[in-house]
């Protein structure tokens, strides 16, 4: 339950983020007003990017994220935006300049940075079809780096009826819409 300022807890019980164990969920309204669940995402590869337009890496690193979810449509690839520090409204028109299609949810109280530990922008956390860190990087992405870490969550899911490798699922994080 969200604390009185309007604020959502993290409810992971303080547990640290770490490769090889499930990503706490995301829940919370993109850009564009609409609700988001990560866990929407189960059984696609999936690239949450913590981001936002005042940041010259960021802004530097968005093409190639155009270019590979291109590149890796038939596997379903999925990009995730959290805007991270920026207003909405300068995040919208740097979307729309680039056509980009995914979702970019707002994190005006930190709560998503906070749990999922974020260092610096851009940040990039890459989860696999059953919902498990398999890798971070921290500061832009390069072609290399995103190939070599994309390969880490590009397989095929947990076989169904088996539970996902690295435990149990994290608690989700559920940001409330701005007032």
């Amino acid at each position: 339950m969200p604390p009185a300022s309007g604020s959502p807890e993290p409810s992971d019980g303080g547990a640290l983020l770490a490769k090889g164990q499930p990503v706490p969920n995301i829940a919370g309204t993109t850009l564009d007003g609409r609700p988001f669940d990560l866990s929407s995402q189960r059984g696609r590869p999936v690239i949450v990017n913590f981001w936002g337009p005042s940041c010259v890496p960021c802004r530097d690193e968005f093409p190639l994220l155009l270019d590979k979810l291109a590149v890796h449509a038939a596997d379903r690839l999925a990009v995730v935006g959290v805007l991270m520090y920026d207003a909405p409204a300068p995040a919208r028109d740097f979307i729309t300049q680039y056509d980009a299609t995914w979702p970019t949810v707002e994190d005006p109280s930190g709560a998503i940075r906070t749990v999922y530990r974020v260092a610096a922008r851009p940040q990039s956390y890459f989860i696999d079809r059953d919902g498990i860190l398999r890798s971070i990087q921290v500061g832009q992405l390069t072609d290399v780096e995103f190939e070599r870490q994309y390969a880490l969550i590009a397989g095929a899911p947990a076989e169904s009826g088996a539970p996902p490798t690295g435990g149990v699922p994290k608690p989700s994080i559920e940001i409330p819409p701005p007032p």
